[in-house]
């Protein structure tokens, strides 16, 4: 079998009197979309930031598959995450918005320049090159996820939608191994999501990458996703694949409630009396 490319082992996360993530365990492995669901609050963000160490475990490991060989990611300084291929968009959109679109890619690509300070200040012929290289990833990019209309355009000039996809151009320029993506769908109007369940898609099968999603849009979900892992209240509840998890009683009840709350819901309030 296929050695995983991330493997979480008992994480835990606790702040001040609150769990927030309790002995969570599971693998992503390479080359499929695996993604993390579950109510509000239960822990799918905080999992995020322990991958993409803003977070710090209480307790448990990350291990991970770099390019350099298997590391633990728990070990590592947070600057150092995106030199290993493991990039992340966020829920709320972080851009520079007044840098163009062509600059804001830029940005990712320099992830892996080699250069001292030094060197970028007298522009000699390394730093040519490297900037050379820079802009053809760029383009490349903005061609895959067909920016091109957009590319000299300030990033607060565009829509929502837009900049929702050069967040993940930017991801994408660091060329990863590992593409976190913290709820992909959100603020999109549902020719968006389409649009964005088509890049996902494209992401994992043309480019090879594979991806860990944390998401609300339960079609999207089911649409793109290989394995799913269901969280609430910190803990796993189900993993498998897109129906076995959402066929699952618990998570039902976690979502829904037990089947007393819902049919309480349907139930008509009892009437007391007065009129209005």
């Amino acid at each position: 079998m296929t050695a995983p490319l991330l493997q979480a082992s008992d994480l835990t996360a606790r702040f001040g009197g609150v769990l927030a993530v309790n002995q969570v365990s599971f693998e992503v492995q390479p080359g499929e979309v695996f993604t993390l669901i579950g109510p509000n609050g239960a822990g799918k963000t905080t999992v995020f930031n322990l991958i993409s160490r803003i977070y710090t475990p209480t307790a448990g490991r990350i291990e991970y598959l770099g390019p350099q060989g298997p590391l633990t990611l728990t070990d590592l300084p947070a600057h150092r995450v995106a030199g290993v291929g493991i990039a992340r968009t966020f829920q709320n959109i972080e851009l520079f918005e007044h840098a163009t679109v062509l600059h804001n890619l830029l940005i990712g690509c320099h992830t892996h320049r080699g250069s001292a300070p030094w060197q970028d200040l007298f522009f000699g012929s390394t730093v040519r090159q490297a900037e050379l290289r820079s802009r053809e990833q760029a383009e490349k990019v903005i061609e895959f996820l067909d920016l091109q209309h957009y590319r000299d355009t300030l990033v607060a000039g565009l829509p929502y939608g837009v900049r929702k996809v050069v967040e993940l151009g930017r991801a994408l320029c660091t060329e990863p191994r590992l593409l976190l993506l913290d709820e992909p769908s959100s603020g999109l109007n549902v020719e968006e999501t389409d649009d964005m369940a088509f890049w996902i898609q494209d992401i994992q099968q043309d480019l090879g990458i594979t991806v860990l999603m944390v998401e609300h849009d339960m079609s999207l979900v089911s649409r793109v996703s290989d394995r799913v892992l269901a969280m609430n209240q910190g803990q796993v509840l189900a993993l498998g694949t897109p129906s076995q998890v959402q066929n699952n009683p618990a998570v039902i009840e976690a979502y829904l409630g037990t089947a007393d709350d819902v049919a309480s819901l349907r139930r008509p309030a009892a009437s007391t009396g007065a009129r209005s």
